[in-house]
Parts: C-alpha cells; sequence; structure tokens
C-alpha cells in the first residue's frame, strides 16, 4: 500500500517561497504520476500541478503557473514543490496525490493521499 507524508509548510509573508515535499512508501512510486492539489477553508479541493512518472512533464493550474515547480527524485520517493512569489490566496491545506492516470488534473482520479500540511500567507 502507498503512504504519502507531505512537510514543508509553515507561515511566510506575501511574496515569499516555501518548499513542500512529498515522501512515498510502498510499491512502484517511481512509476506513477504524482500530484498536488490545496484545500482552503470553506472551499473545494483543487488542483495545484502534477508531475509525470519520469519527471519529464509537468503541468500546473494557471492560478500557479509561473510561480510554483514540481519535481521528483526517484532515488529518494521524494516529490517537491517549489512555491514561490506566494499571495495570500495561497494559503490552504496542500496534499500530494497519486493517480495511475496520464495528465489528470480530476481529485477523483487519484487514489491514495497524504495527510496534508498547512501553508499560511500573511498580506
Amino acid at each position: 500500500q502507498v503512504q504519502l507524508v507531505e512537510s514543508g509548510g509553515g507561515l511566510v509573508q506575501a511574496g515569499g517561497s516555501l518548499r513542500l515535499s512529498c515522501v512515498a512508501s510502498g510499491p512502484a512510486f517511481n512509476v506513477d504520476p504524482l500530484g498536488w492539489f490545496r484545500q482552503a477553508p470553506g472551499k473545494a479541493r483543487e488542483f495545484v500541478g502534477a508531475i509525470s512518472r519520469g519527471g519529464g512533464t509537468t503541468y500546473y493550474a494557471d492560478s500557479v503557473k509561473g510561480r510554483f515547480a514540481i519535481s521528483r527524485d526517484n532515488s529518494k520517493n521524494t516529490m517537491y514543490l517549489q512555491m514561490n512569489s506566494l499571495k495570500p490566496e495561497d494559503t490552504a491545506v496542500y496534499y500530494c496525490a497519486r493517480t495511475r492516470r496520464v495528465q489528470s488534473t480530476k481529485v477523483s482520479e487519484y487514489d491514495y493521499w497524504g495527510q496534508g500540511t498547512q501553508v499560511t500567507v500573511s498580506s
């Protein structure tokens, strides 16, 4: 069974940066696409970005394009989310998740999830 654990969240001022990590355990981490989602209070969980199994392809929500970058190191079973130029509207709990589909942006198409890490951006 795949287990995902996020870390790296915290409080940062607007314009600052954070890097989140997602460490996976379980079988075949390096053969599946992975994604990042976020959920703000009172809002639905939304897609942030995702990365292909080998790390060669990434895609992002329009709201974070140009500011966030996803990478993965399969030798360490770890995926990263580098967040730059953070805005107060980026405040949310951030989740990593696993999918078996290519270029999936839908919550329903991800089957394993981490517990989430809180990111708070102050103005």
